[in-house]
């Protein structure tokens, strides 16, 4: 079922998320929430989705990529993934910006720097412990998603206000500087 998205303003996208818990890891509520995480994703056309964005408390997040070619530029295709209360290990403190958007402050942009290269530590719907590196592109979507899991929204991070722009407008004035 597809789920709402709540917006920037609604309380509870400034929740800190608590553990999934581990008896509830395998179980049908899961699967359940998955699927639903699955539709929401697809429908709203993301890359990724941190269950705190749909009202639900926990520390959980999807993430697909499925064009190397996207719109949000050149980044590693990655199948519908689950991450269960995953971790993030700075690798290289040295950082870089992009314009990044997100499902839950529609319609407007940013410029946020962050550290390019990491490693993720999480669980997947079966218990599993996973660990991936990602770098550049890869790595911002997963510090944006998991940052959902903290709190935080892509805005509280751009440290430049006069790089936050509406969508329209970063297509007429922002995204062709940076191709130049």
């Amino acid at each position: 079922m597809k789920r709402t998205i709540i917006r920037m303003g609604h309380p509870n996208l400034r929740e800190i998320a608590q553990p999934y818990p581990n008896d509830k890891i395998g179980s049908q509520e899961l699967f359940e929430l998955i699927e639903d995480m699955r539709e929401t994703l697809h429908y709203s056309g993301g890359i990724g989705l941190a269950a705190p964005q749909i009202s639900v408390p926990y520390r959980l997040a999807v993430i697909e990529t499925t064009n190397s070619q996207s719109r949000y530029g050149d980044i590693p295709i990655i199948p519908f993934t689950i991450f269960i209360n995953p971790k993030i290990t700075v690798l290289d403190s040295n950082q870089s910006g992009m314009w990044e958007g997100c499902l839950s402050v529609p319609n407007i942009r940013g410029y946020v720097k962050r550290p390019q290269n990491i490693r993720i530590d999480w669980l997947s719907e079966t218990g599993q412990l996973k660990t991936l590196n990602a770098r550049g592109l890869l790595a911002t979507v997963f510090q944006h998603e998991f940052d959902h899991l903290n709190g935080k929204l892509f805005i509280d991070r751009i440290q430049d206000t006069t790089k936050i722009s509406f969508d329209d407008e970063f297509h007429l004035y922002h995204q062709p500087l940076e191709q130049l």
